[in-house]
């Protein structure tokens, strides 16, 4: 098995590739490709379209039985602004604590499974072992969908998706959809003393935002409730708001944006509907009324699938025999989970070293605890798969 230190060096020397989701991540699949083959792992790389960023696929173990993907985003956020005691991109280990950016979210995960090649690679698998490394999963889970389809044209469909984000190694079941659109409104700009001959796009904006706001009252109210979620319901939110020009100028255009966090119940696209035959049946003929020229869009920018896999599902109790824990949760923020499940049919769950807590401030860290923690989750899963298939 891989020492302690092993995995911490690992996880240094991912911590060193500055992989924030606006650059390439090309560096990092480099070594990371280079490292796998010198213990024999062939990797696929599955490039976006200019070759700038890609998914890593690699399998040890016999590829003719459905097997584990352990999952791991290479992209981070950005470290703009923040307040580090230390450079960012240089593993600092102080305090049985592992700083620098992606050490908790989640290059901690990733170097942990890369120390366990070699056992790996030395173990007579009886089901096999998929190692994936994802990119822009901060851009709200994109660039998986690529490796998900790959995944999905393999002659063996794997049996289970492990994706480490930081759980402080608790088996996460669900977690809400995530969507966000942006809504443009497009009225007519006039002098303030003229203001009644013109299309104010703030004032109806206003509107349609009052609007949003009684439906997210309503699926709050009457809505699927899921006592798991620390917020239990559904939610719907304008989080961004952008218009006008000058305390004079009565405002041509107007743009906010619609956060929505979904359990599996709720149909999005029929809010988003009801939002839309409101904006057009209710405002533009009065808008329109005024100036024939104006509009209302709505479009989707990001949009990302929920995860909801059964309790009773034997892949459960898998996991809990692994972790040597009863318990489950439901968390707040999104995964790739959601994807290897929805759009790859694979069942899935979240679970890895660190807290949430700890993702996207300055000095984020890895407690050496945690670490440890996933060492021990590891070489049980190993033993699993050296004796035995999967029960599924």
């Amino acid at each position: 098995m891989p020492s302690l230190d092993e995995s911490i060096a690992l996880i240094g020397d991912l911590i060193a590739f500055p992989t924030v989701s606006r650059d390439s991540n090309k560096a990092l699949l480099a070594y990371v490709d280079a490292y796998l083959a010198r213990h024999g792992v062939r990797s696929e790389i599955i490039w976006n379209d200019d070759r700038s960023k890609g998914n890593l696929w690699a399998t040890i173990g016999p590829p003719d039985r459905s097997g584990v993907i352990l999952s791991g985003h290479s992209d981070v956020v950005p470290v703009d602004d923040q307040d580090w005691t230390s450079d960012p991109f240089k593993l600092r280990l102080s305090d049985g604590r592992l700083y620098g950016r992606g050490a908790c979210d989640m290059k901690g995960f990733v170097g942990i499974v890369l120390a366990f090649v070699p056992e790996l690679c030395r173990r007579d698998l009886k089901a096999p072992v998929h190692i994936a490394i994802s990119y822009d999963e901060e851009l709200g889970c994109t660039g998986v969908l690529s490796l998900v389809d790959h995944i999905r044209e393999l002659p063996v469909t794997p049996a289970l998706c492990i994706v480490g984000e930081p759980t402080s190694m608790r088996l996460v079941l669900g977690h809400k959809s995530g969507t966000e659109h942006i809504v443009t409104v497009k009225g007519t700009a006039a002098h303030s003393s003229l203001a009644p001959r013109a299309v104010n796009a703030i004032a109806y904006a206003a509107e349609l935002i009052t609007f949003i706001d009684r439906i997210g009252r309503e699926i709050a109210e009457t809505g699927e409730q899921d006592p798991l979620y620390e917020i239990p319901h559904s939610t719907i939110s304008v989080t961004i708001v952008k218009g006008g020009t000058a305390f004079n100028i009565i405002p041509e255009r107007c743009v906010f944006g619609i956060d929505m966090r979904a359990l599996p119940s709720l149909d999005v696209p029929a809010v988003i509907g009801r939002i839309d035959e409101f904006a057009r049946s209710k405002l533009l003929p009065r808008m329109q009324a005024i100036a024939p020229e104006a509009a209302i869009t709505i479009k989707e920018e990001v949009g990302y699938a929920g995860l909801d896999l059964e309790a009773d599902h034997p892949a459960v109790s898998f996991m809990k025999h692994l972790l040597g824990r009863n318990d489950h949760a439901k968390v707040a923020y999104g995964t790739e989970a959601g994807a290897f499940s929805t759009r790859g049919g694979i069942v899935s769950v979240v679970c890895g070293p660190g807290s949430i807590e700890q993702a996207h401030k300055a000095d984020e860290f890895l407690a050496v605890g945690e670490v440890k923690r996933c060492h021990s989750f590891l070489e049980r899963l190993l033993d699993r798969l050296s004796a035995d298939r999967l029960p599924w």
